[in-house]
């Protein structure tokens, strides 16, 4: 059985509001609805052969590594993409694995609600941020979307559904632990209940401009710590780096009504919001639209298609401004090797791509951005704080130091090889690597990835994966972590 919420949400314009609806499940229709989707799920598996190796069909992707394109032993997981049931009194929801973000946030906003992390792009799913990792503005005092996972449905290798939870007598609880940043290889994740937190309308920002990343660092910890500027509370908090003196952070607060004087700004249009970021030291958009602030012009990497030159943009469709659409020109560019093949015709250098995300220790940040603006020289970055929410808690496969605030850093380009290099040679990105284990920081492996076995797994928490993969994949049908991220197989 299901209902429809009508809710108003803020317009562009002051005063404006939009009527929407949104299809959610009532508390007595959605486990049956979800028993039957695990019940197709376990057909489709029990039709394949038990040694043949399991993957995911999935019609979209976040990651920026490649993938085997082998149509054998795909499961159809399509229709796991759905929030089963919201329950605004212990504010939290039941969500199928493959539910994007996008569908998860439209079925949580009616009620003033939202997850505790919302990864920047729309098509990110919420059993991918758990097991492949996400962050958010919100980092430095909710931490990564595993932190609010309350239980979880798992498909294991051998096809069983366990039900698992970080409670002590659960005895798959290390598996609950160790699943974050496993990116499947122990198996997928069908159902998740999730904590929520309660929202408001509009997000005030303000830009602070800092003129060195010394400086920078200092603001981040004070209000990391404080969660609060100038007597004004911060519910979230990122930054821009646009040159080594030129660097932002954006602090958002929650707020009910549109503060005085201001009106609400909308990027989803002609507006570019990180060039905002440079012209407006406060501004003020619609909750829903500050969660996907991002997602228009994928962070700034739009550019690339010259989706931010206004005689372009005037004409390409407003509902076509978002990562998924850009997504789908990388990948049309990967299969037919355009921007290569353009290089080489036009005499230019090769160029290797650099798209990670990395974490270090906040008061390793100046360091990494000197070396970075030194040895890479893509611009901007970003940057985002994050703090692990439970210091009690341990997840081994992803291990920081509890006591300690990391900082994201995020770049998204590709560098000039003036040298002659090989691209495929991964250059630049095995000198971040490297640069990273020196500040004893980590990196997150949606992306290319060069280490040697020993590094990777002393990094990465070695001998609990090899204990959890013998235990919950012992026939190896899903792929290794080490052949998935680092082989790419």
């Amino acid at each position: 059985m299901r209902h429809f919420v009508i809710y108003l949400v803020p317009g562009p314009e002051v005063g404006a509001l939009r009527l929407c609806a949104v299809s959610v499940e009532t508390s007595l229709g959605w486990r049956a609805r979800y028993d039957a989707l695990v019940f197709d799920l376990k057909r489709q598996l029990s039709a394949l052969p038990p040694d043949q190796p399991l993957r995911l069909a999935k019609s979209t992707s976040n990651l920026f590594r490649p993938r085997e394109n082998s149509a054998t032993g795909r499961l159809d997981v399509t229709a796991f993409d759905g929030v089963l049931h919201v329950d605004p009194d212990t504010n939290t929801a039941e969500v199928l694995g493959m539910t994007t973000y996008e569908h998860l946030v439209q079925a949580t906003l009616p009620y003033g609600l939202m997850p505790l992390c919302v990864p920047q792009l729309k098509t990110i799913t919420l059993g991918g941020a758990v097991t492949g990792l996400g962050i958010e503005s919100a980092s430095f005092r909710s931490g990564l979307p595993h932190e609010s996972v309350i239980e979880m449905d798992i498909l294991t290798g051998d096809g069983d559904v366990l039900t698992i939870t970080p409670q002590a007598d659960d005895p798959h609880r290390d598996l609950f632990f160790g699943f974050p940043n496993s990116y499947g290889s122990l198996g997928y994740a069908l159902r998740l209940k999730i904590e929520l937190e309660s929202t408001k309308p509009f997000v005030h920002l303000r830009h602070l401009r800092f003129d060195s990343a010394e400086a920078m660092t200092a603001a981040i910890t004070t209000i990391s710590t404080a969660m609060e500027y100038e007597g004004t509370r911060v519910d979230f908090l990122d930054g821009t780096v646009f040159t080594s003196s030129e660097q932002y952070l954006t602090l958002g607060e929650m707020v009910s009504r549109l503060p005085a004087g201001m009106s609400i700004s909308d990027y989803t249009g002609m507006g570019i919001y990180y060039r905002s970021i440079q012209e407006k030291s406060q501004d003020v958009v619609s909750i829903h639209d500050y969660l996907w602030r991002w997602d228009t012009d994928w962070f700034w990497c739009s550019r690339a298609f010259g989706a931010q030159k206004p005689a372009i943009r005037r004409w390409w469709p407003k509902s076509k401004l978002r990562s998924d659409v850009y997504w789908k020109f990388i990948a049309l560019d990967r299969k037919y090797n355009i921007s290569s093949r353009t290089d080489a015709l036009r005499g230019r250098p090769r160029r290797e791509h650099v798209v990670q995300d990395i974490e270090v220790p906040v008061d390793a940040l100046p360091e990494f951005l000197d070396f970075f603006h030194e040895e890479v020289g893509i611009e901007p970055i970003w940057v985002c704080p994050l703090r692990q929410r439970d210091p009690d808690a341990r997840w081994p496969l992803y291990e920081f130091d509890p006591r300690e605030l990391y900082v994201n850093v995020g770049f998204w380009s590709t560098v000039l090889l003036s040298d002659g290099g090989d691209p495929s040679d991964g250059r630049v990105n095995r000198r971040i690597e490297q640069k990273v284990i020196e500040l004893d920081g980590r990196k997150s492996l949606y992306s290319t990835a060069f280490y040697d076995k020993d590094t990777f797994w002393s990094i990465y928490g070695g001998h609990e994966y090899e204990r959890l993969k013998k235990e919950y994949d012992p026939h190896g049908r899903l792929l290794g972590l080490y052949e998935k991220v680092v082989e790419q197989r």
